[in-house]
């Protein structure tokens, strides 16, 4: 029997018997506009540090019924344990604090209860560790209930209506119980306002549960604080404040030094160095704003809605600015054609579909949880983004081979280099990526229960590292120099457009970048026909005539 609980975080299953229960419980622009705000209107409530519960309801398992309060990786307070009191000074305390957690039972429910009995309805608070969930329920008594029967108590291992927990004596950091009694024929019953010290590092996990059938469909409301350390951000995201504010410093660096290229080179600035800047900018405010979101979180306890807001649209504005940025180098742009002709449409479009699922899969990530989001729900969301990456690959890869193929066939030995050094770089981009993909399945296969929850963050991290590190590469490739021509774009050299260019040249559109040079180039062939008349010579104005 398995019990499946999900309240934002991991799942967790308390072991009971051989398996138990699992606890859980312009077009474009409006087109985006509207999904997003449909999409952000659907959610519900936002992730913290501090649960609130709305009238939600306890869900049957076993003999028992139960509400997940939330789960958080946090460490042991560095300070001695406190009171129930008000304290101002929080630094270095780790705590859970059950603040106005009031029950409701049905009025059927309260009638059925004598007036003159003090005690007529009993809902416990469990906070268990990953680690003890096997000291939940009667697996050690050979049985698969989670609460105490009239046989468990005859041999004096608990209390008939209580939830079946083992206490070892030598270990205070075990599962702990807080009981809250209904009284009389009262409807509802508030729970004491209290704070549980937490004395050792580990995964938490909080249900509210009770074992009587008479109080089926009772409900809860209130809410919970979940303190660390040195503030509410949860365990696991800690370290990623951190890195987020070293990543906001690369970029400020990365940015200084493309700002410094691009005064000392401006007269030979060519447009893929806007786009490059564009790229840069927008990592500097991504890295700045989740920067401070986690900051903002970690001192009040609750995610900033309208910062979150910001840093979530920047990142999938940033993610696809960059996959498009790397697919137009590679196809030569500014290099080996001037323009993208006619596929520029094309890359608009697979750029506004990446953005639109990027941006639906991120604020579904950060910024709440939707009620109906099932598994199945959420891969509905991760799989067109997957699709849409591989989409790039395959374009950018192709695009690759075709550049690489124009500049051996010219013999621009200079581009040449350039694109091959690109090459492989993405080449070793892409290896990394496969293998990373490969650890994260296997990390979250091994630990179901959220256990290694201290090292979870290296797994956005190093794809926020990854993007730098390709961004750089690019920087440093195409920075701005004195001698632009070893990679910009040259008539001259021979550089001419592909066949989507000549399309759209052929409509009327301007697809030359110096129109001098074509009229030095007629003004030349009328004075060669006016001193050869041979066949040879006008042999050559044909030929020049096809090259025009």
């Amino acid at each position: 029997m398995t019990i499946t609980c999900d309240g934002g975080g991991a799942a967790v299953i308390f072991r009971f018997r051989p398996s138990l229960p699992d606890l859980h419980s312009n077009g474009y622009t409006n087109l985006i506009t509207i999904f997003i705000i449909i999409l952000f209107t659907s959610i519900t409530h936002v992730c913290a540090s501090i649960h609130d519960y709305q009238n939600e309801t306890f869900i049957h398992r076993s003999n028992s019924f139960f509400f997940h309060g939330g789960s958080e990786g946090l460490y042991a307070s560095r300070v001695p344990s406190f009171n129930d009191i008000e304290d101002n000074s929080l630094n270095g305390k780790s705590f859970i604090r059950f603040e106005s957690i009031t029950f409701r039972r049905t009025k059927e429910s309260a009638e059925n209860k004598n007036m003159m009995q003090q005690k007529t309805g009993l809902v416990e608070a469990i906070i268990v560790k990953v680690k003890d969930r096997n000291n939940i329920g009667g697996a050690y008594l050979n049985s698969d209930a989670i609460c105490c029967t009239p046989e468990h108590a005859d041999n004096g291992s608990c209390k008939v209506g209580e939830v079946i927990i083992r206490q070892n004596p030598d270990d205070s950091s075990g599962p702990k119980r807080i009981q809250t009694f209904f009284e009389g024929k009262n409807k509802e019953t508030k729970m004491v306002l209290q704070t549980v010290d937490i004395s050792s590092t580990g995964m938490y996990y909080l249900y509210f549960m009770f074992c009587d059938p008479e109080l089926k469909d009772t409900t809860i409301s209130g809410r919970t604080v979940w303190r660390n350390p040195d503030g509410y951000l949860p365990g696991k995201m800690m370290p990623l404040m951190t890195f987020y504010g070293l990543m906001s410093l690369a970029y400020l660096f990365l940015g200084l030094f493309w700002f410094l290229k691009f005064v000392q080179y401006w007269k030979d600035i060519i447009q893929l160095h806007y786009h490059i800047t564009a790229v840069i900018g927008l990592g500097m405010c991504e890295m700045a704003l989740w920067y401070f979101e986690y900051s903002n979180f970690n001192s009040t306890g609750s995610r900033p809605m309208v910062i979150t807001l910001w840093a979530v649209t920047f990142t999938a504005v940033k993610k696809t600015v960059s996959r498009l940025l790397i697919l137009v180098v590679s196809m030569g742009y500014g290099v080996v054609r001037p323009t993208l002709g006619g596929i520029t449409s094309k890359v608009y479009l697979l750029g506004v579909a990446y953005f639109v699922a990027s941006e639906a899969l991120e604020l579904v990530e950060h910024l709440g949880n939707i009620n109906d989001f099932s598994g199945k729900a959420r891969l509905f969301l991760v799989l067109p983004v997957a699709l849409l990456d591989a989409c790039f690959i395959l374009w950018i890869f192709s695009s690759l081979s075709k550049t690489l193929e124009k500049l051996q066939i010219r013999k621009s030995m200079a581009k040449l280099e350039l694109y091959r050094k690109f090459t492989n770089s993405l080449a070793v981009t892409v290896l990394l990526s496969v293998l990373w993909i490969g650890y994260e399945l296997y990390f979250h296969a091994s630990d179901p229960l959220s256990e290694l929850w201290r090292r979870a963050w290296i797994i956005p991290a190093f794809w926020t590292l990854l993007a730098y590190v390709i961004l750089l590469v690019i920087c440093i490739l195409w920075a701005p120099s004195q001698n632009p021509t070893r990679y910009a774009y040259s008539e001259e050299t021979g550089d001419e457009f592909d066949e989507e260019a000549v399309k759209l040249g052929g409509s009327g559109i301007k697809v030359s970048g110096d129109m001098s040079v074509v009229l030095e180039r007629k003004d030349r062939k009328a004075s060669v026909a006016t001193d050869h008349h041979v066949f040879g010579g006008l042999g050559e104005d044909k030929e020049e005539d096809k090259r025009e």
